[in-house]
């Protein structure tokens, strides 16, 4: 069980627990991965039957399942499987995703999805070229429009390493792209990058990120901060007049002020799927 702040899904049934399954291997081969030990290498696994994750969603108060983890569309065809019975039994299905799919099985499998976080990794085809293993950058983009065309609720999390994927220009050309073809209400999470795997560049520079929120607060809606305390990025704050709305503390809800999904200071709409 994890709580669903950990996905990371902020606008997503604040406060609740979800279970969450994965298995091991990827699609992509990103040389910084932050969980390579099961993406790019193997782990201990146990079988597991689509009634038996559905009996212990129920036994612990879950509010439905997300395939988390590893990547989710390298075993689909048992998310399809599972995701249908799960939406039988009246719960909710989360992917976290790289949004690396082929679009007919993507639509096939979206009438039964919720909630996405996906990675947007960079919006430049030559860092997924060359930084995460010979693949494009379309697919990913495809799959992000499919999904909120589609009704999931969509959360972007962009991981910031330095010299890579963090100049101005980047953020802006991500921000121009989110603006255009989602909108601006699409909660985005910039998490801080750690040498992992194949990769040593230093850990992201809290000044960068600090640099990177308010840069991206000034024309989006819900701007996060993630693996990176001190700079205030963990708040959901109305963004008509800014009042914190939902506290946080690491994945925990320290305080939440919504009222019927609207702010208690302006009655504004808060974008997202409440309790």
């Amino acid at each position: 069980m994890d709580p669903i702040e950990k996905k990371p899904l902020y606008h997503f049934y604040p406060g609740s627990q979800i279970l969450s399954i994965g298995t091991t291997g990827c699609n992509l081969k990103c040389q910084f991965c932050q969980n390579w030990h099961i993406s790019q290498d193997s782990a201990p696994t146990q079988q597991v039957s689509t009634e038996d994750i559905v009996k212990h969603a129920k036994e612990y108060n879950s509010i439905g399942v997300a395939y988390t983890y590893n990547e989710p569309f390298i075993w689909y065809e048992f998310v399809l499987d599972t995701a249908k019975v799960v939406r039988q039994n009246g719960l909710k299905n989360v992917l976290v995703t790289n949004g690396y799919i082929n679009e007919l099985p993507l639509l096939e499998l979206l009438p039964y999805i919720d909630a996405l976080n996906i990675d947007l990794k960079s919006m430049e085809d030559a860092f997924y070229q060359v930084v995460c293993g010979g693949v494009k950058l379309d697919p990913v983009l495809n799959t992000i429009k499919s999904a909120k065309k589609n009704g999931c609720l969509v959360e972007l999390t962009n991981l910031v390493i330095p010299g890579l994927n963090d100049a101005p220009l980047q953020i802006n050309s991500m921000i121009d792209w989110i603006l255009r073809e989602i909108g601006d209400s699409v909660p985005i999470h910039f998490s801080r990058y750690f040498p992992q795997y194949k990769m040593n560049l230093p850990p992201t520079p809290l000044s960068i990120l600090e640099k990177i929120y308010h840069q991206a607060s000034q024309r989006l809606k819900y701007v996060y901060v993630g693996n990176a305390e001190g700079i205030g990025g963990d708040n959901t704050c109305c963004p008509v007049c800014k009042q914190i709305v939902i506290k946080r503390k690491g994945y925990s809800i320290a305080q939440y002020n919504l009222k019927n999904g609207r702010c208690p200071g302006c009655n504004s709409e808060i974008d997202g799927r409440w309790a």
